[in-house]
């Protein structure tokens, strides 16, 4: 049974930063895609980053050059290091990754998120002015 914890949301005022991991569990797969997603409340659950098992990586156009997503050298763990936040990043984050299919050439602000297979319950991102 795969499983997989988010932690490391929290509260900060714009231009802090925060770094959420997500450690998966019952994992075997040699080949797929992680991505880490957001949903705001009243808006459509979107991605925000993706990284390859080949270790190539996809951004938002919104959190380029903000944020970076990256994996322990193991590759047990994610990262989602954010900084220079701003309001509109608050949102619940997951984490969530396929089923050993690497990443799909799809768009990943809205499409990718429906060839995740196993998902996160979420950690809260709050940035205030």
């Amino acid at each position: 049974q795969v499983q997989l914890v988010e932690s490391g949301g929290g509260s900060v005022q714009a231009g802090g930063s925060l770094r959420l991991s997500c450690a998966p569990s019952g994992y075997t797969y040699s080949m797929y895609c992680m991505g880490w997603f957001r949903q705001a409340p009243g808006k459509e659950r979107e991605g925000v980053a993706a990284i390859d098992s080949d270790g190539s990586t996809n951004y938002a156009d919104s959190v380029k050059g903000r944020f970076t997503i990256s994996q322990d050298n193991a590759k047990l763990t994610l990262y989602l290091q954010m900084n220079s936040l701003k309001p509109e990043d608050t949102a619940m984050y997951y984490c969530a990754t396929t089923g050993g299919l690497r990443c799909p050439s799809v768009r990943l602000e809205t499409d990718l998120l429906y060839y995740m297979d196993y998902w996160g319950k979420g950690t809260q991102v709050t940035v205030s002015s």
